[in-house]
């Protein structure tokens, strides 16, 4: 319920803005990938400009978030040995706790006859 209502804070906002911005910006631009020759057709693409912002935007957050994940790979390996050693430790704890049972059951306790 928590998460729906902070959802519905966080996302009604976003959308009101996204919603102001694509009708204060459909205006058609150009954009020219050739610097040479910017009226060439082939290497021009037109759209409104909020297209371009929003895709500005998207590859923003990709790129962002690839960088973020191949600086954190360093963490993610090391949590994954020290994982791997945990599970070796755990089951040689289990091997030698069982060892230590079956010596305890071979061992004959003396009973003092008081």
């Amino acid at each position: 319920m928590v998460k729906r209502i902070v959802n519905v804070l966080i996302l009604i906002p976003i959308a009101i803005v996204l919603i102001v911005l694509s009708v204060a910006n459909r205006q058609a631009v150009t954009l020219a990938l050739n610097p040479f020759r910017p009226e060439d057709s082939v290497l021009s693409v037109t759209a409104p400009f909020f297209v371009y912002l929003f895709l500005a935007t998207i590859l923003g957050l990709v790129l962002g978030a690839l960088i973020t994940w191949f600086a954190q790979g360093k963490h993610r390996k090391r949590a994954r040995i020290e994982a791997s050693e945990a599970v070796k430790w755990h089951t040689e704890a289990e091997r030698h706790r069982g060892r230590a049972e079956a010596l305890a059951s071979q061992a004959v306790v003396p009973v003092s006859g008081k």
